[in-house]
């Protein structure tokens, strides 16, 4: 493994380090959005609409789905990362072997426990009946790629928290790539239909998984130390991974619920709310790429610094990462303030849908100020693995967000219902962050300081 990073406690260092790692990711995240604008055009050029139902039907149930086990990224991230400070490869090394077995583990019950699994999440999402006879089929088709899914998320996060984040763009680069070729290949040049999206996907998956696999093969052979049976065959040796990924699992179905609630609420004031919500929630997205980038460049210099001790990298480190995710925060809510109406028409050609969005439009230019810090202290946090406080966050943010919503319903009339949800959702946003800010503060004293007696949470 290379030592010879530069003094990260030097602000230019430290700036020039989160940007390093940051844009690969921005650029990765990039791709995601793609891909789903070409499954898109692809179906949506079928002469029948219920394909293109049936593949919206299952991405948005995969992408829940996968969502959820997020956690094998930045458990992985967070525990590699504080190995790699304290320079013990063996650990490193072992670490990524206890992430693949347990990614496939997860991926393989998913594919044993799949039929009850789809079925009973698209009844939740409650489309027509041909179009989820559809969406069933290419469930069944994609859940095959669970472990390959799950698995790239192990690898993903090893490599992040060696601090090459080149590796996520590489890899989601091949398989988007691969999955937008086939895509043309099997819908339209073989006549399949949302089966043919399905097989692209999972045939994308397992060549991300073999050149995953090549770049780990390759990484390893930098690293002292070897993979130890009983650190890989033993449950108890897994403690650490799993309360790392049990905290971050609930954290991930908290942030889940309140995303599911936030849809759920706004469907219910009828089908012109629910697609405004949604063009809005499109630019939380947008925003999240560039955000996202900081945060787990922030992830895997902190951990680093947490298994150092050092202090004052750790420090340098997130005002660095502070720095760039509130410009980026900055001038997305400017961008939203001057031209959100220009965004809101290229997202939708609907009068009645543009008029209803430019309506909540103030709550996006508020949100980016807001959010950032929940963004960047996540990042912060995975990277010290201290979790329990991130899954606290979110249930502080919860015990906000439904009673504030539920007072605002019974006082607004129903005019302003929507505006009560956009203020009930930006005030879970608001406690997050503050609650987060909170423990920050605190184990900047107390723990994450030179005087600290252990150097994790």
């Amino acid at each position: 493994m290379n030592r010879s990073t530069p003094d990260a406690a030097r602000p230019e260092a430290a700036r020039r380090r989160i940007w390093a790692l940051a844009w690969p990711i921005i650029l990765s995240n990039i791709t995601v959005p793609l891909l789903g604008l070409v499954d898109t055009a692809v179906v949506g050029h079928l002469p029948d609409s219920r394909y293109l139902a049936a593949v919206t039907l299952g991405a948005t149930l995969f992408s829940f789905l996968y969502w959820g086990f997020g956690f094998l990224r930045m458990g992985t991230t967070g525990l590699t990362s504080q190995a790699v400070g304290r320079e013990n490869d063996g650990e490193v090394r072992n670490l990524l072997g206890q992430s693949l077995l347990l990614a496939a583990g997860i991926g393989a019950l998913l594919i044993l426990l799949s039929r009850p699994l789809i079925a009973l999440g698209l009844w939740l999402l409650d489309g027509s009946e041909v179009a989820t006879a559809l969406a069933a089929e290419y469930a069944q088709i994609r859940i095959l790629s669970a472990p390959a899914v799950l698995a790239n998320y192990a690898i993903l996060g090893w490599f992040l928290g060696q601090q090459n984040s080149r590796v996520t763009l590489a890899i989601l680069v091949l398989t988007n790539g691969v999955n937008i070729v086939l895509d043309l290949v099997f819908v339209v040049g073989l006549g399949m239909t949302s089966d043919g999206v399905a097989w692209a996907t999972v045939i994308a998956d397992y060549t991300a998984l073999a050149f995953g696999l090549w770049l780990v093969s390759r990484q390893l052979k930098l690293l002292e130390g070897r993979f130890l049976r009983e650190r890989l065959l033993r449950l108890s040796a897994y403690a650490e991974l799993f309360s790392v990924n049990a905290n971050l699992f609930v954290r991930t179905m908290g942030l889940l619920f309140a995303m599911a609630f936030f849809t759920s609420r706004g469907a219910v004031q009828g089908d012109t709310v629910l697609a405004a919500n949604a063009v809005l929630l499109q630019f939380i997205m947008l925003t999240s790429y560039a955000l996202d980038g900081f945060a787990h460049a922030a992830e895997a210099i902190t951990g680093r610094a947490v298994g150092r001790r050092r202090w004052d990298e750790f420090g340098q480190a997130v005002r660095s990462a502070a720095g760039f995710s509130l410009l980026t925060a900055g001038a997305a809510s400017l961008a939203f303030a001057l031209g959100g109406e220009w965004l809101i028409a290229l997202l939708t050609g609907l009068p009645e849908v543009r008029a209803t969005a430019g309506d909540y439009l103030p709550w996006m230019v508020a949100m980016p100020l807001i959010a950032v810090w929940s963004y960047l202290l996540d990042g912060v946090f995975i990277g010290a693995t201290a979790i329990r406080e991130m899954r606290n966050s979110i249930f502080a943010g919860l015990a906000a967000y439904l009673p504030a919503w539920w007072l605002l319903q019974a006082m607004l009339p129903p005019a302003l219902e929507n505006h009560g949800l956009w203020l009930a959702f930006l005030l879970f946003a608001v406690v997050r962050s503050a609650v987060l800010g909170a423990y920050y503060r605190h184990h900047r004293r107390h723990r994450w300081c030179p005087d600290a007696a252990s150097p994790t949470s």
